[in-house]
């Protein structure tokens, strides 16, 4: 005889990745390019501030150069609004704003 049970049984959610790190780093901090500040410049500010190595400081430098902007760190909002006056501290153009 087979016995079924009518009691609930709990479901572990899927959640990829992907959705935790976006959960997790709601907040992210933009540099925008602007007409004062050398490349070369703002590639030292992102090795020095965020300890980037020298190709993703030149990667994001060429992003920000080229598009007009670049997304430079993520965070919480608190970590970001650290990082955006930070920037502004060193003479960049930053904003920060809440991923979708």
């Amino acid at each position: 005889m087979d016995v079924v049970s009518s009691a609930p049984v709990e479901v572990e959610p899927t959640i990829t990745p992907d959705e935790i790190i976006h959960l997790s780093k709601p907040w992210v901090t933009i540099v925008w390019n602007d007409p004062v500040n050398l490349m070369s410049y703002v590639t030292y500010v992102f090795q020095k501030y965020f300890g980037y190595d020298v190709a993703k400081a030149e990667k994001l430098m060429m992003e920000v150069h080229e598009d007009g902007r670049s997304v430079v760190s993520a965070g919480t909002r608190e970590e970001m609004e650290r990082d955006v006056q930070a920037m502004h501290e060193y003479g960049l153009w930053a904003t920060m704003e809440k991923q979708e």
